[in-house]
């Protein structure tokens, strides 16, 4: 069993926790993710690691509630436990030889950027950090990512907070004024990835992406986080927990990605909504 220490509500719809997790704390790097399991019944999810605190022992999570079991790990609070915590898994960012870096993030995507944008900054290596978000009531990490950037954008899609537009304008703006990056990391919606990419790939400029929105269980047996890689005129079929999360955006077959998305969407929403209404009757009952 592994002890929540922390709980922290982001926005209406994200949560942060930390959990005692000695172990995976020690060894964890940017871009590992972790699988959990809030009960003994529960479902295995697999969650990036959001920063650890090797003193504490503590591991960091950011969490979107979107489904039954992010519903229920919700649910908890400070001092109580969860089942199982288990990683460090998948592979570390590549830091080596970049010495500026463009970091794009989108949404709760941002939780896994913080991290990697963090990384790069105590490297010394000269950070750029554009985040994006539809709403100012969606905004989460600011204050995090303005300590690690050396340069930092906030866009909004409707304009209620910062700059309006979408995470591509203010990135396109730089490269075209000669802003010149070793590479640009970007993680957040898979349509997102897709346009930073098209964006880069103008400009000739490498792109990492992080391919952790369409994981599912984080062993590769279940098959959902199945992507397609174009490499060399050549189809190769790859999976993101196994083999990722981190790819060559120029490879990855978005709309493919996306696609296979969409595929458990209903399910996973009827599943939500069924979590929801149980918790209501249970706080029903004891009233």
């Amino acid at each position: 069993m592994y002890q929540i220490l922390t709980k922290k509500e982001l926005n209406p719809t994200v949560t942060q926790m930390e959990i005692h997790a000695p172990l995976v704390a020690n060894k964890a790097l940017p871009g590992q993710f972790i699988i959990l399991r809030v009960d003994q019944d529960g479902e295995r999810i697999p969650l990036t690691v959001a920063g650890c605190d090797k003193t504490r022992g503590a591991v960091k999570i950011i969490f979107q509630i979107v489904g039954s079991t992010t519903a229920k790990l919700n649910q908890k609070n400070e001092g109580e436990y969860i089942q199982d915590f288990v990683g460090p898994l998948g592979k570390a960012t590549e830091t080596e030889g970049i010495k500026k870096v463009c970091i794009v993030g989108g949404g709760v995507g941002c939780a896994i950027a913080l991290p990697v944008a963090e990384e790069f900054h105590k490297l010394g290596a000269d950070v750029t950090s554009i985040i994006g978000f539809r709403n100012k009531d969606l905004l989460i990490l600011e204050d995090e990512f303005k300590a690690c950037s050396d340069k930092m954008v906030v866009v909004t899609d409707d304009g209620s907070y910062a700059r309006q537009g979408n995470v591509t304008m203010p990135l396109k703006e730089m490269l075209e004024s000669g802003e010149k990056f070793d590479m640009i990391i970007t993680i957040g919606p898979l349509i997102m990835m897709k346009f930073v990419v098209l964006t880069a790939k103008q400009f000739d400029v490498p792109v990492t992406v992080s391919m952790n929105p369409i994981m599912i269980d984080g062993t590769g047996m279940c098959g959902g986080c199945r992507l397609t890689l174009n490499q060399d005129g050549k189809k190769v079929t790859k999976f993101a927990c196994v083999d990722g999360p981190d790819f060559n955006g120029y490879e990855v077959d978005f709309d493919e990605a996306m696609s296979r998305g969409r595929t458990y969407f209903d399910f996973e929403r009827h599943a939500y909504e069924e979590t929801c209404n149980l918790f209501k009757k249970a706080e029903g009952g004891n009233k």
